[in-house]
Parts: structure tokens; sequence; C-alpha cells
């Protein structure tokens, strides 16, 4: 089997940015010719099948996974137990053939991160708190958070710096130029 691909958190309290940041280096290493992956990780109670499909009728009917195949794509639906949280290790073996995977949440695992800092969103502890940070996306060249060693400051703006970064990052750089 081969082994799971990179894998860079993006992690902020919401209203930051991250969202929006990590959709454009989606878009930008896509163009660059890689094969991301994405694991966005909730807080709450989500559901996106709809009511009175057919999956969703299996799903109701007990079924535990449920996986729709079409010729555009396919998705799985697997329910867990009650108070079970989904872990991140086990679901980054559904993306071994991709490249890189980037992560929205999971903010306390240990994988390496990505914070983002907003003026007057992000409250600086916060980020102290954080594990395995690599470098900081901000909209404030000038912050000093504190860090000891001080990670590399992005501009939050420039999504494709961002990419450039996490591909010299991961060693992904055999595409960017």
């Amino acid at each position: 089997m081969r082994p799971t691909p990179p894998v860079i958190g993006f992690a902020a309290p919401s209203g930051t940015g991250k969202t929006t940041l990590m959709a454009q280096v989606i878009a930008q290493l896509r163009r660059e010719g890689f094969r991301i992956g994405a694991i966005k990780h909730g807080h709450h109670p989500a559901d996106p099948d709809t009511p009175g499909k057919d999956t969703h009728r299996f799903r109701q009917a007990g079924a535990k996974t449920v996986l729709f195949a079409c010729p555009e794509r396919w998705f799985l639906i697997q329910e867990l137990d009650p108070g079970a949280e989904p872990d991140l290790d086990q679901q980054l073996t559904l993306f071994a053939h991709h490249d890189l995977v980037l992560v929205e949440g999971y903010k306390d695992d240990d994988h390496p991160k990505i914070a983002i800092y907003r003026e007057g969103v992000t409250d600086p502890d916060t980020i102290k708190r954080l594990t395995n940070i690599i470098a900081i996306a901000t909209d404030m060249p000038e912050l000093a958070i504190g860090i000891e060693p001080p990670p590399p400051l992005l501009d939050l703006n420039d999504p494709q710096a961002v990419s450039k970064f996490i591909c010299h990052f991961t060693g992904l750089i055999k595409k960017i130029g």
C-alpha cells in the first residue's frame, strides 16, 4: 500500500479566512498539476445527504456505510457510534493516491500546521498553544507573537506564496518554479 501523502493543516479560529486561503491554495496547487485532497473537521453535526434520496434512505434503514458512485464522483458516508470522533489518521488512508492533503481543523493533532493570524480576530495566545506550527499566514507582516523559534511569516493575501512554501516544506517542489 502506498504511504499517505504529506499533510498540512490550516489552524485558526472561525472568521480568520482559513477556508478562503485553503481554497485558494488548493486551486493554485491544482494549476501546478498536483492531486490535492482536503479534509474539513467540523465541531457540530452535519449531514451532506438529502432526505428522500436513496443514500439517505439506506442510512435511515440502518446502513453504517453508504457509498454513492456515478460517472463524475463518488462519496462515502460512514455512520459513527455516538461519541466516536473521526480519527484523522484513519481518514488519511483514503488519500493514498494524492500528492498532498490539506486539513482544516484537527488543530490539536500533531501534523504540521500553518496558523492563520488576522488582527482583531485571532487571539495570539491561541496560536501559542498550537503544536507543530511551521508558518504563520497573516495580514500583518510586522507581527511578533513570541513563538520561539519564530516560524516563517506568510502573506495571508498571497496564496501563491503560501502554496510555494507548502511545496518546499513537503518536498513537492518538482513542478513549482
